[in-house]
């Protein structure tokens, strides 16, 4: 699977603590192995994020993500809940 980052991504990225960037590395190998393993609690959005879907880093942090084509998925940003605002 091939996996790019937004330049919102990246932005977000770069503002994160230390230790939820390297939980978002460890969570995006599992996402690329099986971007449907139970450790992501993946799930698809409603309302105007309805086109995108998102993984859980942690309790707090989500990527939110979609999916461009059968091998080919955009990750468009990651933040706390306030993601979806």
């Amino acid at each position: 699977m091939f996996v790019y980052p937004s330049s919102r991504f990246k932005k977000s990225y770069k503002k994160l603590p230390k230790y939820i960037k390297e939980k978002a590395k460890e969570k995006d190998k599992i996402f690329q192995s099986n971007p449907f393993s139970s450790a992501l609690d993946t799930h698809k959005l409603k309302g105007k994020f309805k086109n995108y879907w998102a993984y859980s880093v942690d309790d707090k942090f989500r990527v939110l993500f979609r999916f461009e084509g059968k091998n080919t998925v955009l990750y468009f940003d990651i933040d706390d809940h306030d993601i979806y605002r």
